[in-house]
């Protein structure tokens, strides 16, 4: 994905740029009807009273301000409600959420509508054509209005409920999974030793690696004449003193510069180029289900089946041959380590479901699974953590009967092949 791309990506997730895409839109429709006026045949014009439309406006403007109010303080109970049940970091996913977007600028869109139309109406612009087709316009515009209200009322029942919350990480996740399993090195080859004679580029602030424009990094590598050697992936903090990259060949000051602006940094990390980050995520809100406050297994238990799945597609996904061949000869970037990821997951699901039986099982389990799945690729990890899983659990669990059911589970996953 290009950096244009990518930027265009993240503007048109934003909720006020599809608000003020409605908006415009309402305006451009509610004057459209002066200019397709002259149009309109007479005999049309006649059967429609002077003051339909009016009162139709009046109607709208009026109830589309307290809807719209209405629905962005249901909004902001949704984001709260995601932030104390799940994380913070899944506020975003739902600040991001299509139906949600559409129908604030629905509404925000109609009452924008509405007071065009009556002030154009105020001033003679339509005349009676006009008229007639704004009274059209407006006929449609409730339609819309009707069929959004259906879908948002419909919509509300699940915003901010964790289920739905852990659902769109879930998504979001996989998404980002699928695409690291086809592009494993972000188009690029996998890394090699770093030549003695190339130089470091270090960043000159200090925040988290949102996305790479590896075709950027390409075009220098080519123009200073050697290979860029990409010391890390989305989603790592990077601070002066942490190279971003090594380039074998010459570039002066302004080169440095040219490649430190092909890495985007933030304070916070993106679901887009970063898997690491939604499984964490899934990881927060699983432990958060555990916590003393909370007290839901039921909860974590679902994350821990949520992250079995993903992690289970991906090993499939990674047997298969790329998906494109590797697009960028001069460019060596590291690829996903399936032991961070199953640190970043399992870690803290282990750690703070020790003591709750029903959990462990299910953890076990899960890792039994994984230990099978893509032709073994995770037995390693998956039997590493079930040691680690049960050696919590032995200092947790207080009746040995339910230290032997764990301990039988975690013979159960398979150990990795010798070799």
């Amino acid at each position: 994905m290009s950096r244009w791309r990518w930027l265009l990506r993240r503007l048109t997730r934003k909720l006020w740029f599809r608000a003020a895409f409605f908006a415009l839109l309402a305006v451009v429709t509610a004057l459209f009807s002066a200019v397709a006026a002259p149009f309109i045949p007479y005999e049309i014009t006649a059967t429609i009273g002077a003051e339909a439309v009016d009162n139709i406006l009046g109607i709208l403007a009026s109830s589309m301000l307290a809807v719209t109010t209405f629905s962005l303080t249901t909004m902001v109970s949704a984001f709260s409600a995601a932030t104390s049940n799940a994380t913070p970091r899944a506020t975003r996913l739902l600040i991001e959420d299509r139906t949600a977007q559409n129908a604030i600028s629905t509404f925000l869109g109609s009452f924008l509508y509405a007071v065009v139309g009556i002030v154009a109406l105020s001033t003679g612009l339509y005349g009676e054509s006009g008229r007639v087709i704004l009274f059209a316009v407006t006929v449609l515009v409730i339609v819309w209005i009707v069929v959004t209200l259906v879908r948002w009322m419909e919509h509300l029942s699940r915003l901010g409920r964790v289920g739905e919350t852990t659902h769109r990480i879930e998504t979001a996740a996989r998404e980002a999974l699928r695409e690291a399993a086809r592009l494993p090195h972000l188009g690029g080859l996998p890394p090699v030793m770093v030549p003695p004679a190339a130089r470091a580029v270090e960043p000159e602030g200090r925040g988290y690696v949102q996305y790479i424009d590896t075709g950027l990094l390409s075009e220098l590598a080519e123009e200073a004449g050697g290979a860029a050697h990409v010391a890390v992936r989305p989603g790592a903090y990077v601070h002066p003193g942490r190279p971003l990259l090594w380039l074998d060949g010459p570039f002066d000051d302004a080169m440095a510069e040219r490649l430190r602006g092909a890495f985007t940094l933030a304070e916070e990390r993106s679901y887009d180029q970063d898997p690491r980050f939604g499984l964490i995520v899934l990881s927060e809100i699983g432990s958060r289900a555990l916590s003393p406050a909370v007290n839901d297994p039921g909860t974590a238990i679902s994350v821990i089946n949520a992250g079995g799945r993903l992690l289970a597609e991906w090993a499939v996904a990674m047997d298969r041959p790329p998906a494109e061949e590797c697009r960028y000869r001069n460019l060596h970037l590291p690829g996903l380590q399936a032991e961070e990821i199953f640190d970043d997951f399992f870690r803290p699901l282990a750690r703070d479901g020790a003591g709750v039986l029903e959990v462990g099982m299910r953890l076990q389990r899960t890792l039994a699974m994984l230990a099978g799945a893509g032709h073994g690729r995770l037995a390693p990890m998956a039997a590493r953590h079930a040691r680690e899983a049960l050696a919590r659990a032995d200092k947790a669990l207080l009746l040995p009967a339910e230290r032997e059911t764990l301990r039988r589970l975690a013979e159960a996953v398979p150990a990795p092949l010798p070799g």
